[in-house]
């Protein structure tokens, strides 16, 4: 069985104070909001309402933390989706202060997976996230969702001009990337090939 499978919830968090204790392994997911995270997350999990689906953007307003497969000390930790427009200013500046806090101070982290659109990669907010995880040092995994919405010479044409992109870009941090497909769970094993890889002793 994968170690994504059967996640289970144990905590969520809105302001520092209310992060759990700093131990064990976290991989992140984020991604702008209607991007497909919830569902990728779903996906992998195995579970169709894990992570909260839902055609308005913007509905992952907490850091959520889901214990993997019963492995106590490894989490899949759920970030708010960033660049829902009709989010308030008060808000967008909480999460401006909290969102880098937890990815460049916390110990447990050894991973951020970014979920983008493959129709609307690499935006100038995908470029802040990721700008904001480089100075860990840690890998970066991008998956390409919603890849079933093109055809084949379409995603082809969508993946060359994002590696051009992200290739332009010049991040110094070590940056994967794949297509994923949620409704047609393709891509599954490919990302369990990166939790295998990030985790202690490949799990």
């Amino acid at each position: 069985m994968s170690i994504i499978h059967n996640l289970k919830y144990i905590h969520s968090a809105h302001y520092i104070k209310d992060l759990p204790e700093d131990d064990g392994f976290e991989i992140a997911f984020a991604g702008r909001s209607n991007a497909g995270k919830s569902s990728a997350i779903n996906a992998l999990a195995n579970h169709n309402r894990l992570a909260y689906v839902s055609k308005q953007p913007g509905r992952t307003q907490l850091i959520n933390f889901f214990q993997m497969n019963h492995v106590n000390n490894y989490k899949v930790v759920d970030l708010p989706g960033y660049g829902y427009a009709k989010v308030n200013i008060d808000m967008k500046k909480h999460w401006d202060e909290v969102l880098p806090y937890y990815l460049q101070n916390r110990k447990a982290l050894i991973g951020l997976i970014i979920v983008m659109d493959i129709r609307h990669a690499l935006t100038k907010l995908d470029e802040q996230m990721i700008d904001w995880f480089i100075p860990t040092n840690k890998p970066i995994h991008i998956l390409l969702t919603k890849s079933d919405k093109l055809s084949r010479n379409q995603a082809n044409k969508e993946i060359q001009e994002f590696q051009r992109r992200i290739e332009g870009c010049q991040f110094e941090a070590e940056i994967t990337f794949q297509t994923f497909s949620s409704l047609k769970k393709s891509g599954l094993e490919d990302v369990e090939e990166i939790f295998n890889a990030w985790l202690p002793s490949g799990s």
